[in-house]
């Protein structure tokens, strides 16, 4: 890792459940599993503040003060609320420094590429972040690359991997790109849409037409209705 693991304390939750846990969310603390080969579940909760500001610049190591011990965890999982845009609850999984680990990492993307300028240049991100495997000591909080000589693509092979750390996906993936849309492709775009623009016009003055037609013969008397309601 690129800094020292930091330290969070936990507090051990009494009671399990959807009702507790929304309390302690309204009162600003997440609840959390701690888990691992050699110890039992422990339900507690953790400072939401806090966790969320260490996760947010990349942690994903920490050291939990748990019942008077203190485990080094990988934080799991996070799981989201209904609408994807809150966590509300953390597995934390207790490892070894030494153990080797598959977790997903930010890529984070320096400079402007100088293709970019370029007329009908378009630059797309494909992946904000990638899966990697290394020791749990070894877990970078990013993986930053410079773009700006960049031709038409970055790939997972171009990425400066920190040492001891590899990739699991192939090396010609596309981390981000630059494509380019031709003149010709958007005059051709811009001459349908006007073509269908006058299309319209047409369609509705024959609808027009037919309804008059059928005004015409809804005013001429239906003999077969008259029969109708004399026979009825």
């Amino acid at each position: 890792m690129t800094k020292e693991t930091i330290t969070i304390d936990t507090q051990t939750r009494e009671r399990t459940g959807s009702r507790y846990a929304n309390r302690l969310r309204k009162a600003g603390r997440l609840p959390a599993v701690v888990y691992g080969a050699k110890m039992s579940p422990k339900h507690v909760s953790v400072d939401e503040e806090e966790l969320l500001g260490h996760l947010q610049s990349g942690v994903r190591v920490v050291n939990l003060n748990v019942e008077n011990d203190t485990e080094t965890c990988l934080v799991k999982e996070l799981q989201f609320g209904f609408l994807g845009d809150n966590i509300i609850h953390v597995d934390f999984a207790s490892v070894d420094l030494d153990q080797v680990v598959t977790v997903n990492v930010a890529v984070n993307t320096v400079g402007t590429p100088k293709l970019a300028s370029e007329p009908g240049a378009m630059l797309e991100t494909v992946r904000n972040e990638i899966e990697i495997q290394c020791k749990v000591s070894d877990i970078p909080t990013e993986i930053k690359v410079d773009i700006t000589e960049m031709e038409e693509a970055i790939t997972v092979a171009d990425l400066p991997m920190p040492p001891g750390v590899t990739t699991t996906l192939e090396g010609d993936k596309h981390i981000i790109h630059i494509t380019f849309v031709k003149e010709e492709e958007v005059e051709a775009e811009e001459a349908e849409v006007d073509a269908d623009g006058q299309e319209p016009e047409v369609i509705t003055k024959a609808k027009e037409d037919e309804g008059d037609a059928d005004a015409s013969d809804a005013a001429a008397p239906d003999d077969s209705d008259d029969d109708g309601g004399q026979a009825g």
